[in-house]
């Protein structure tokens, strides 16, 4: 499984872990080394020692000259009995220990004689535990000493990542003038992946300033022939008029301002650069709704719908009103479009507004997805897209709105829009 520690830390755990097992091996070889060493010595000691006693001392009948700390033993003399305790000790060096009292015991067999040679360690005893506590010491320094080193270095090595990522997320790098981050680091890994970032922002910038224009020349080309409809339309109702054709005239009069506010809200958002703050606002969320409600009042009214302005709160936010009004259409669109009998209801809040209808609904597992572009219900209707609601999150994203849609308990949908004060 892939570590999620941040990699600041992984390289400081990684410094740390190096140097426990390094100064864990080193350490460990010293005691070990000084056990092969004492076991060494001292045999070989105490070996020499015996030798003399026994070819000098014993043989000329002297008492063993031994210093204080080291006692001789033989089965052969009554004199210097063997203890219990060391009777049965294997041949050669070993060691006994008495209590808090440690001794060496180096034994030897002649012809099944048993001459012993006892030696108190005791001094020997104080000054290795001086020495292991000192390498105990250096051990715990050592490490100590890593953690400081390591957290340093990991400073270090990732003080230019870090400068990297700040760049990387800074709004202007998306700016088509943006300079390249490459040169500023050296040839190594983070030089190669700013030169990665350069080349991808690079592709970025240019599908955006092509999305831009597109948009916006789109946008802007569209406006002459549906200046054209428009007018048209007025003439045309001006003229004497059956009832069905004046009628129709008025759907298309009311289709061509729609596409007009599509326009103006394609051009308003081609315009936008980074978080730059889109037009300034001129009408409040009551007048939109008003306005919504003179729109859709008719069509919900011929498809045998209830639709109802209720007010719960009054907001006192002034928006732009091409922005507002396209959120509030789309969704009563779309709330006209999948709702087949019952009701539409547009409820104001004090914090925004929200669309509840008794249609076909959307599935709880469609809701995360249902504002992405070319996203469109099981139970689609009409011949769009699928890029109403998505461009209804992408204003709300550029405005700081917050958009949600949930199921209603017995059927239908409900999606609620909660809005900023514009600046």
């Amino acid at each position: 499984m892939q570590s999620k520690q941040p990699f600041r830390r992984r390289i400081l755990i990684a410094f740390v872990t190096m140097t426990i097992l390094v100064s864990g091996v080193f350490s460990l070889s010293i005691v070990a080394i000084v056990h092969l060493i004492e076991e060494h010595l001292v045999s070989e000691g105490l070996s020499l020692e015996l030798d003399v006693v026994m070819q000098q001392d014993l043989q000329s009948g002297q008492q063993p000259r031994l210093d204080s700390r080291t006692r001789f033993f033989a089965s052969t003399s009554p004199q210097y009995s063997i203890p219990k305790r060391y009777a049965h000790k294997p041949e050669g060096f070993s060691e006994s220990f008495e209590g808090d009292q440690a001794y060496y015991v180096f034994t030897r067999l002649i012809r099944g004689d048993r001459y012993v040679l006892v030696q108190d360690q005791s001094e020997f005893e104080r000054r290795e535990r001086v020495l292991f506590n000192v390498v105990l010491a250096g051990f715990l320094l050592s490490v100590l000493c890593a953690l400081v080193l390591g957290w340093f270095i990991s400073q270090r090595v990732m003080q230019p990542v870090s400068r990297l990522a700040n760049q990387v997320r800074h709004r202007d790098q998306l700016l088509p003038l943006a300079p390249a981050m490459a040169p500023e680091y050296a040839d190594d890994e983070v030089g190669q992946l700013a030169a990665a970032f350069d080349s991808t922002l690079g592709r970025l910038r240019q599908s955006l300033e092509r999305e831009r224009l597109f948009t916006s020349d789109v946008s802007h080309e569209l406006r002459t022939p549906l200046m054209v409809i428009g007018s048209s339309c007025e003439l045309l109702l001006q003229a004497d008029l059956q009832p069905t054709q004046r009628k129709q005239v008025e759907r298309i009069e009311r289709a061509s301002a729609e596409m007009q506010d599509l326009v103006q809200t394609f051009l308003q958002l081609a315009r936008v650069k980074g978080n730059e703050s889109l037009f300034a606002g001129s009408a409040s969320l009551q007048q939109i709704a008003d306005d919504q409600v003179d729109t859709w009042a008719p069509l919900m009214a011929e498809k045998g719908l209830d639709f109802s302005l209720e007010v719960q709160g009054h907001h006192e936010g002034i928006y732009n009103p091409t922005l507002l009004r396209t959120v509030m259409a789309n969704l009563l669109r779309n709330a006209w479009h999948y709702t087949e009998s019952g009701f539409v209801k547009l409820t104001l809040q004090a914090d925004g507004f929200r669309v509840e209808d008794s249609g076909v609904g959307i599935p709880e597992q469609q809701h995360a997805q249902i504002f992405d572009p070319f996203v469109r219900g099981e139970q689609a209707r009409g011949e769009g897209l699928g890029l109403g609601l998505s461009l209804v999150k992408r204003i709300c994203a550029h405005q700081g709105w917050q958009i949600t849609v949930r199921s209603l308990p017995v059927a239908g949908s409900c999606f609620q829009v909660v809005l900023q004060p514009a600046n």
